[in-house]
């Protein structure tokens, strides 16, 4: 929530009222469970289940958003905000992480639509730097990674679904990611532009459109969205996406001392990303990770869910067209492309344009129906739409391994409420 003067106050009021955008950020409408298609009683399962691992101590607090034909079915704010207190609160603050991806992504497609981008063009065309890259091969007499040069150039494609050679480091072991390691690769002092710079430096992990791996191609693609958009992402993302949908409480830093008693925390414990710790969100730094670096609160979050579930729309705001969102959330990988050894979607996933998407009900040890799209992020907090249900459901925790361990069963504990028929393909 950035701070007005009350003349500029009413300037975006008076801006957003004309343009029509929602002027403040409203919650989606209240709807009746059992008219939505849920159980009551099997709602309240999912919150006492919620509640038995925070008595665990797993983490501190919770909150759950569950929403139907655009209407909320079931919200559950539980247990406290930080180890130490006070209780959770609706409008938490959650750094969640990965869940960044399909903002910027979004971004991206936005461009797209106004003839300003290709999803064709060739990063080199947007960062020069990645004109001419290289492939580790191996280790030099010196423990240096060996190289060859790229079959092909990465494209912005190649970002938006991950393939385009770039990897993150801490997945496995072999030269580029060792590589980008020890280049302290994503640093926080550093701007978008000059991390691109940097990661252009390191050898790929793959050659480009030949594997998927998770990686700091969606970091890569802010850069080429600041480059495009002509300004920081974080005005990007505010005058394009955050405005529009209402997301007041969305943002790369929450700098704003009246706001520091919102932020989620983690136990301890719990509060580490590989051998970092989680970041503060109350620290401004110097790069707008287009990959991991927003902060949100469980309405924010399903304002956006819930603008893709719509087809690109919510409240008279049209971000995409319907045509966009089924594009960003086909199949982008198709049968050449491997998955790679860490293929995080999953048996039964695909990935879109900053998206897993699900291509069938089943072969995923995962309850869902084909066409859903999803991701989470690095803290804890998860994402998924429904199409076929027109459904949506955002979760919000800050503990490191329990919100990967804590997806599946909540996912089937969600189906397992639905009551009505479920639709058929």
């Amino acid at each position: 929530m950035k701070p007005f003067s009350p003349a500029a106050l009413g300037a975006a009021l008076t801006l957003a009222i004309g343009l029509g955008f929602p002027a403040l950020a409203d919650p989606l409408p209240q709807g009746d469970p059992a008219s939505l298609g849920f159980s009551a009683e099997r709602l309240a399962a999912i919150d006492a289940k919620l509640q038995e691992h925070i008595a665990a101590g797993d983490m501190p607090g919770a909150s759950i958003l569950i929403a139907r034909h655009g209407k909320i079915v079931h919200t559950a704010v539980l247990g406290d905000v930080r180890p130490d207190g006070p209780e959770m609160t609706r409008d938490a603050i959650f750094r969640i992480y990965s869940m960044t991806k399909p903002i910027t992504s979004v971004a991206a497609l936005m461009l797209v639509e106004q003839g300003k981008l290709d999803i064709g063009d060739k990063v080199s065309k947007y960062l020069p730097e990645y004109k001419s890259m290289t492939v580790a091969t191996g280790y030099g007499p010196k423990g240096e990674p060996t190289t060859e040069p790229a079959k092909r150039e990465m494209t912005v494609q190649d970002l938006l679904r991950h393939t385009s050679g770039l990897t993150y480091g801490f997945f496995g072991q072999g030269p580029a990611r060792e590589a980008y390691l020890a280049a302290r690769a994503g640093d926080s002092a550093r701007s978008n532009r000059e991390n691109a710079e940097d990661l252009a430096k390191l050898p790929l992990e793959h050659h480009p459109g030949e594997k998927w791996e998770y990686s700091r191609s969606t970091d890569v693609l802010g850069a080429v969205v600041e480059v495009v958009a002509g300004k920081p992402l974080g005005e990007v993302f505010d005058e394009m996406i955050f405005t529009p949908l209402g997301m007041d409480d969305t943002m790369f830093a929450v700098d704003d001392p009246a706001l520091h008693a919102r932020i989620a925390e983690p136990y301890p414990e719990y509060a580490k990303i590989g051998p970092y710790e989680m970041a503060d969100p109350r620290v401004k730094v110097a790069f707008e990770s287009g990959g991991g670096g927003l902060h949100s609160t469980l309405d924010d979050y399903s304002r956006f869910a819930q603008m893709l579930l719509n087809g690109g729309e919510l409240d008279g705001a049209r971000l995409l067209s319907p045509q966009t969102v089924a594009w960003m959330t086909s199949d982008h990988l198709g049968e050449r492309i491997q998955p790679g050894k860490y293929y995080l979607p999953g048996a039964g996933y695909t990935f879109g344009l900053g998206v897993a998407v699900r291509t069938e009900d089943g072969i995923s040890s995962d309850m869902g129906r084909k066409g859903e799209y999803r991701w989470g992020g690095a803290a804890g907090t998860a994402w998924w739409n429904d199409p076929l249900n027109d459904l949506q459901v955002v979760f919000m925790i800050q503990s490191r391994p329990k919100g990967s361990e804590m997806r599946p069963w909540l996912k089937s504990m969600v189906y397992a409420a639905m009551t009505d028929e479920q639709p058929t393909n």
